[in-house]
């Protein structure tokens, strides 16, 4: 098994392909890796079980799918989620500690990544170089970059990468695009995307004892190295920039990409952002209050607003302009189209 993954060693080799070896001169695999089939049973691994508990009980659902591994630097986690697993399922997939263990397995097709956001980008890349397929948690990566570095090392191997933008596959919001794209409301222009939640203070946390129950140096993992505090895991690393994105990544990136969906771009030419930590004075460096606006090739824009501590607004979700109206969208793709005097005129059943 490797040894220990370092970010900085990333950097150092050039790129991160150089330092997973996915750029080496062995060829990629037409095939899945093992014996899989279209009609065969898939084996996964899932890595990171907080988020990743729901998903490794999705896949346990699938007769198609056997979850042989269940992976998390927190013995209790790997516990709880292979009880409810023999519960649930009658299963007892094989708890471990470092996901590299799940790629030494020959017969796994695909690794399941739900850790931490710092996490997503070693894990997909050294899963590809592994010839396995990879589901990842959003956002993809912890930053373009690595990002950008996933789709080669995807494309080298020959690999099937998923990121988890699950509404794309919801059937309100393919009907809510299709009524986009039928001409609706006329030529699209504008998106605004809104999230608003009811979140405390993180309060200020102190450097403890690492819990002997958790590998905080596998946690670490790729990131820089730093003192362990008491209110770090399991949730609030989303709000402190060395291993979270805020809430924009955390959420945001759901309803950015259903913006993209509607107005039908891919990449920004202009990009200007605002906000802060306005509501608690406490270890959070990512901003509660947020707005970022990105503008368009071809006369299009989209906003997105984020609020952590309130919960006005929470109704809405996405809202499309165009040229001869407007359409609301809510979280499960329902819809209302509006006529440019604001007449609702539709909406979904």
């Amino acid at each position: 098994m490797p040894g220990p993954i370092n970010r900085r060693s990333f950097v150092q080799a050039g790129t991160l392909a150089s330092a997973v070896g996915f750029f080496s001169s062995v060829s990629a695999q037409d095939s899945p890796s093992g014996s899989s089939s279209p009609n065969s049973r898939l084996v996964v691994g899932v890595m990171g079980l907080s988020r990743g508990q729901s998903l490794a009980e999705s896949f346990a659902a699938e007769e198609n799918v056997e979850v042989r591994y269940l992976c998390d630097v927190d013995s209790q986690r790997i516990d709880s989620c292979s009880a409810k697993l023999s519960e649930q399922y009658q299963i007892k997939p094989k708890g471990v500690g470092d996901f590299r263990k799940i790629l030494d397995d020959p017969e796994v097709d695909a690794l399941v990544c739900a850790a931490p956001n710092h996490w997503h980008a070693p894990a997909s890349i050294l899963a590809c170089s592994a010839e396995k397929h990879v589901y990842v948690e959003k956002p993809c990566s912890h930053n373009p970059w690595e990002g950008e570095t996933m789709v080669k090392a995807a494309r080298k191997r020959n690999r099937c990468v998923q990121m988890g933008s699950q509404r794309r596959s919801s059937p309100g919001w393919i009907e809510a695009i299709a009524q986009l794209r039928s001409g609706a409301i006329g030529d699209v222009y504008l998106a605004r995307a809104f999230y608003s939640s009811l979140r405390g203070s993180i309060g200020k946390g102190t450097k403890a004892a690492v819990p002997k129950h958790l590998d905080f140096e596998l946690w670490q993992g790729p990131a820089p190295r730093t003192d362990y505090v008491s209110n770090l895991v399991h949730y609030n690393w989303h709000w402190r920039w060395q291993w979270g994105n805020g809430e924009l990544g955390n959420n945001g990136v759901h309803t950015l990409d259903l913006c993209r969906w509607g107005l039908e771009v891919d990449y920004p030419t202009k990009v200007t952002s605002s906000g802060g930590r306005y509501c608690y004075d406490d270890d959070q460096e990512t901003p509660d209050t947020h707005t970022v606006c990105f503008e368009f090739p071809g006369g299009k824009a989209a906003t997105w607003h984020g609020l952590s501590c309130n919960r006005h607004d929470s109704d809405d979700f996405v809202l499309f302009y165009g040229k001869e109206g407007a359409m609301e969208v809510d979280s499960a793709g329902g819809f209302k189209i509006f006529d440019k005097s604001n007449k609702l005129v539709r909406e979904s059943a």
